[in-house]
């Protein structure tokens, strides 16, 4: 149901400005009302109007603040498509970032997602869709091997991407005014439509481990 989310008020920047650098724990415990209410509730209630779109974006999770600055600093959450594939997404500062993401795998999946770049139809696949992701403006990255596994030639036309022990599609939304609006909203679930098939071809082949 659309309308619960009416966007980051102005003040949780004032919160998350309070607590710049290396705050003491009697700053955050002062602020730490402010920053629940300003800033973690209403990325919860981003992500449930965006779960509400799509039965697919059900499963997701609001950080807390954990006990470093860093986590009280960019409120975090994610959105679960799959076993290590995620939609990422963190409040801050210099305002909203999101991510679709293949990282921390599980034993069995770096192979899972080899075998499949390697193979001809999965693995064009994958490749015309990063190129398509990158052309949208999203930086890729991930943890890549400096040279290719074994049992692939070096001369793959896949190469780069069977360096890839982890996937990463990422970029900033920006810190416009319409953070403090329900276009915040819009705006993530069309770069959630960006990443879909990045993380729908995730999904298909590294999901489970072997």
């Amino acid at each position: 149901m659309r309308g619960q989310f009416t966007g980051w008020p102005e003040q949780a920047m004032d919160v998350l400005w309070q607590l710049q650098g290396e705050p003491t724990h009697a700053i955050r415990e002062l602020y730490r009302a402010d920053r629940e209410r300003l800033v973690r509730q209403p990325m919860i209630a981003l992500l449930n109007e965006v779960a509400d779109t799509d039965p697919r974006y059900e499963d997701f999770s609001v950080w807390h603040y954990r006990t470093g600055s860093w986590w009280w600093q960019h409120q975090g959450a994610v959105i679960r498509l799959g076993r290590k594939i995620e939609i990422g997404l963190r409040f801050a500062l210099d305002g909203l970032r999101i991510q679709g993401a293949w990282w921390y795998p599980d034993p069995g999946q770096v192979d899972m997602f080899r075998k499949a770049v390697a193979s001809e139809g999965s693995g064009r696949e994958l490749s015309a869709i990063v190129e398509d992701v990158r052309k949208k403006g999203y930086d890729i990255s991930g943890d890549v091997m400096k040279r290719p596994p074994r049992g692939f030639p070096t001369d793959h036309p896949r190469t780069n991407l069977l360096r890839h022990r982890s996937l990463i599609a990422a970029r900033p939304l920006g810190c416009e005014e319409w953070l403090h609006t329900p276009e915040a909203v819009d705006r993530v679930l069309s770069a959630a439509a960006d990443l879909d098939a990045l993380l729908m071809w995730l999904v298909r082949h590294v999901k489970r481990a072997a």
